[in-house]
């Protein structure tokens, strides 16, 4: 197994556990929760290793300076990195307080027991616990990366149902989220933007500003960037429109508004052929004629539209400037990497700036949270020694975070006389996945930052470069894990695209995946088979295989039992090609309008060890429920003005009116090695739905998202 990025850059023991008074143990991660349970699952590993009540486990909140640094909160990789690293440490210091324990009691090692903590000889029955033997200090060891781990058989938590944490206080509506927090001398803070980008701040009503002013309601300025801020929340809101009339912009040429398909093909861009799951910076080899033995070539496009994170609550950031020093509480998935951004843009040494964590309202990928933060120090810089909660309405979420970036998929392959592919074409045109607040040379995290175009002196917006990790951005799940000969396979990174964009939850993987099993159902009907055994023709993955297996047991995805007027399509794909595999089975109806309605869906999963049964389970069926939404309602409009999608009618998302019956199955190994399940099933959803709306009518949709309009415009070509 490779090394573990998370202990190598963050070896000592005392970085993730500690042993408390108050006989709790309380585990530290920089991996941050937002709603993939990684607090529960570490506190199951770490119970069943040190042998405690999972009761006794607290998982600390996530801050600069008393967390370990493991960067972000990404790419499904939550388990692999911290959950290993929890338990790694938790067999580490059970092994050390077990020989502490020995020579206490004078004991050899071998005699002794653990229940919930408290340490026995069998042989002399003298006792002593964790917390005795911790009292004495810290443990100034390193992790040990090969301490023996419990056999699974000995597992008394690991892989049984768990509460989640933080849920009942969600459940019971106790205070929570970010957003809820209050604190005495507090002001709210609240922006005026700009209608779009590039427009700029050019005149300010001061008369307006004084009126203000008198009333208490604080106005800041830096260049275009202006906010107020209030002891009255509602005050501070009403000011925010009194002074966005007050403003004058110049709005410049405003946005390009022309059709973003043909930008994906006509702007600048940078193409590298992808060679198992990685770019190579070579030349594109030109697109030949089909195989001499070719039966049939069929070539299709796809398209998937500008897609919102779509938060549930706004971002929202807290930020207290204090003699020199910044606290900023923050719902960000990567508080390291924000401080770091934070210190460039304000112009601070990063230890003077100390970052915390605490639960937003619900987001996977980058949205407005790390803006959210860089708006909130600058208003408290300008108002120093007040607390200083920033939120962003609604309106600024849907009209500024950065949004998932639109694709356009071309696929090519042949069938020889047998039925099987002969050659293989994907390219796919998109814009970066890849804007979060890294830091860099010359300023490049506070770049990536919202508002840091818009203060009197702004940082030019950071250019970045191709991806050439494996299976990043563009690229992820562009190569299929099918057994395929003469794999063509390219990422065009295109310039100049019109909206501001970056990591939407699973990257490329949505958009490839959805091309990819589209394609594959598509072939499947050319050849004569049917969609299950064309697929498991084309797989030599033994665990590929078995989920397709098992999900084609739980609903047959040829129809043979499907009610009348509905359609069954089927989705696979294993994340990154080297995580979670998973297959999604939709049952749809369609109506008389157009309408898509989700009436069953199986999925099946193999995500190596289960730790959290449920949790993982909410993780694959959530997937699937985003990516429904994303799917048949999302797309971000637009014109030169700004954006137009600004509320919950003009950006609709899947309801609950429209959550299918889900039956999920997960293929448990036993000790395997964690594979990322929280972005696994999103692009084998969207195929699903695509091929099973295909499988009721008839109509094979290409392009995001399946509105009503877009099934009739579908059926009147047909």
């Amino acid at each position: 197994m490779a090394p573990n990025p998370s202990l190598l850059n963050n070896p000592a023991l005392d970085d993730w556990l500690t042993f408390g008074a108050d006989e709790t143990v309380t585990v530290r991660s920089g991996k941050v929760d937002i709603g993939q349970r990684i607090s529960t699952a570490t506190a199951l590993l770490a119970a069943d290793e040190l042998d405690v009540d999972p009761g006794r486990v607290r998982v600390a909140r996530v801050e600069t300076g008393l967390s370990p640094d493991e960067g972000l909160t990404v790419g499904s990789q939550s388990m692999a990195q911290t959950g290993n690293a929890v338990r790694q440490a938790a067999a580490t210091a059970r092994r050390h307080l077990l020989a502490r324990a020995a020579c206490v009691l004078g004991v050899d090692v071998a005699t002794l027991e653990v229940e919930d903590g408290e340490i026995r000889s069998h042989a002399t029955n003298r006792r002593t616990s964790y917390w005795e033997l911790a009292a004495d200090g810290p443990f100034g060891i390193d992790v040990d990366p090969d301490a023996p781990l419990k056999p699974r058989t000995a597992l008394r938590h690991v892989g049984t149902a768990a509460l989640a944490r933080g849920l009942e206080d969600i459940v019971r509506g106790r205070p929570h989220f970010l957003h809820d927090m209050s604190l005495p001398g507090m002001l709210h803070a609240r922006l005026v933007r700009p209608p779009h980008y590039h427009a700029l701040l050019v005149g300010l009503n001061e008369a307006v500003v004084d009126r203000l002013g008198a009333e208490g309601i604080e106005v800041v300025r830096d260049g275009s960037f202006l906010a107020v801020a209030a002891a009255d929340e509602y005050a501070a809101v009403r000011a925010s429109g009194r002074l966005g009339a007050a403003a004058s912009w110049e709005l410049g040429d405003g946005i390009f508004s022309g059709d973003v398909y043909e930008g994906l093909r006509g702007n600048e861009k940078v193409s590298l052929p992808v060679i198992d799951g990685t770019p190579a910076e070579a030349p594109v080899a030109p697109l030949e004629g089909p195989p001499a033995d070719a039966a049939v070539t069929l070539e299709a496009r796809y398209e998937r539209p500008y897609q919102m994170h779509a938060s549930m609550g706004p971002s929202t950031a807290m930020a207290t400037f204090d003699d020199g020093r910044l606290t900023v509480v923050t719902h960000s998935q990567g508080i390291y990497f924000l401080r770091l951004a934070l210190a460039d843009a304000l112009g601070m040494e990063s230890e003077a700036i100390h970052v915390r964590h605490a639960p937003g309202a619900g987001c996977y990928g980058h949205n407005g949270a790390d803006d959210a933060a860089f708006d909130a120090a600058i208003v408290a810089r300008a108002l120093p020694g007040a607390p200083v909660l920033l939120k962003w309405s609604r309106e600024e979420e849907h009209a500024w975070e950065p949004y998932g970036s639109c694709a356009s998929m071309d696929l090519r392959a042949s069938l020889d006389g047998h039925g099987r592919i002969a050659a293989w074409s994907h390219e796919t045109y998109s814009d970066t996945y890849s804007m979060r607040p890294h830091p860099g040379p010359d300023g490049t995290g506070a770049a990536r930052l919202l508002s840091a175009r818009f203060l009197a002196e702004p940082l030019e917006p950071h250019v970045p470069g191709p991806a050439l990790g494996r299976h990043v951005g563009i690229h992820r799940n562009l190569d299929p894990l099918y057994d395929l000969p003469e794999k063509r396979l390219v990422k065009h990174l295109v310039r100049d695209m019109p909206l501001r964009v970056s990591a939407l939850r699973s990257l490329g993987a949505y958009a490839n995946v959805f091309a990819i099993e589209s394609f594959m159902d598509e072939l499947a009907a050319k050849a004569g088979s049917d969609p299950v055994s064309f697929r498991l023709r084309h797989l030599s993955d033994p665990r590929g295989r078995a989920v397709i297996e098992a999900a084609a047991e739980r609903l047959d995805p040829a129809g043979t039992d499907c009610p009348q007027g509905r359609g069954r399509g089927l989705g696979f794909a294993q994340y990154k090609n080297s995580e979670t595999y998973a297959a999604v089975i939709m049952e749809v109806s369609v109506g008389d309008r157009g309408e898509i309605r989700l009436e069953r869906c199986a999925i099946a999963a193999d995500a190596g060890e289960v730790v959290d049964r449920a949790g993982l389970a909410a993780q694959l069926e959530g997937g699937v429920v985003q990516a429904a939404s994303w799917t048949l309602h999302e797309a971000v409009t637009f014109d030169r003005d700004g954006i137009t999608s600004r509320d919950w009618d003009s950006y609709p998302i899947l309801g609950f009116d429209n959550v299918p019956v889900f039956e999920t199955v997960l293929i448990d190994p036993g000790r395997a090695p964690f594979l990322g399940a929280g972005e696994a099933t999103a692009g084998p959803a969207a195929a699903a739905i695509a091929n099973a709306v295909c499988a009721a009518t008839g109509l094979r949709l290409r392009q995001i998202p399946f509105t009503p309009e877009s099934v009739r415009a579908a059926a009147l070509q047909s």
